[in-house]
């Protein structure tokens, strides 16, 4: 936890007793810097991150270093996944001709996103990384650029305005706004929302989990102990929920950066 965490979890408050409950907030996402190298500070987030991206990429060079015929459980498993991925998301949406060369790009951010999900529930790390804007807008803004430049490279610069902006004479008079409305949609609110679904989901299932734990902790005192149970019930229960929500917005972000390729290849947005 950082300095501010600590300060607003009292070990020894509990209901009863003239303390009031310490509800989680965003000092719940505030982490001090842990070390500095070279004048640059890394957070608890930060090392997560780095740590999340070497545990998907030593997974995967453990389960394909070696390839077998008869795959073993951990190629099995890498297998799946990256058939899941490739089959399940890249060729429904791109196609299996135009998606192939994009599958390890998906493959790799769909493990990524996933895997700095998972950080939540598990123990000691305990915080879902993508709950900060900064990652979720990066993966983003990494689709956001490679829909740009595959759009313009696709139908050239007067083409992929056209595409951007959903430009068909058949609109009639109405064009003018379809325009208006696709260039803001497309440019300025498609990255926005890309980024912000992933974080908003993350960031209230974490907040949801800490009240619940934090609310258990708190109600052990009197009769706060049955009171307590229910809350510990309900944490288990939102964390179960989190697996399940974790894995959804891996997939759901996935598909759309699919989504926004596609859009990129074909000719009407």
């Amino acid at each position: 936890m950082s300095a501010d965490q600590t300060l607003a979890f009292d070990p020894d408050c509990h209901i009863f007793t003239g303390c009031g409950f310490p509800a989680p907030g965003l000092h719940t996402f505030m982490y001090e810097p842990m070390f500095s190298v070279g004048g640059f500070d890394f957070t608890k987030p930060m090392l997560l991150a780095i740590l999340g991206s070497l545990v998907v990429v030593g997974f995967f060079w453990a389960a394909f270093n070696k390839p077998k015929l008869i795959p073993g459980k951990m190629q099995m498993v890498g297998e799946a996944g990256y058939d899941f991925v490739r089959r399940g998301i890249v060729y429904e949406i791109i196609g299996k001709k135009d998606g192939e060369k994009y599958v390890p790009l998906m493959v790799s951010m769909f493990f990524f996103v996933w895997m700095l999900n998972l950080w939540s529930i598990i123990p000691l790390a305990q915080f879902p990384v993508t709950s900060l804007i900064a990652f979720p807008a990066a993966l983003a803004l990494i689709v956001y650029v490679l829909w740009v430049s595959l759009t313009f490279k696709k139908h050239g610069f007067v083409g992929g305005w056209k595409n951007i902006v959903g430009y068909d004479k058949s609109l009639g008079p109405i064009l003018p706004l379809v325009v208006v409305l696709e260039f803001f949609s497309n440019l300025l609110i498609r990255p926005f929302t890309h980024a912000v679904r992933l974080f908003a989901n993350m960031f209230a299932g974490h907040l949801l989990i800490v009240m619940f734990s934090l609310a258990t902790w708190y109600l052990m005192n009197g009769l706060g102990f049955v009171y307590a149970g229910a809350s510990f019930v309900m944490v288990l229960v939102m964390t179960a929920f989190e697996l399940f929500i974790q894995a959804v917005q891996a997939y759901v972000f996935v598909l759309l950066a699919c989504s926004y390729v596609q859009g990129a290849l074909s000719e009407h947005h």
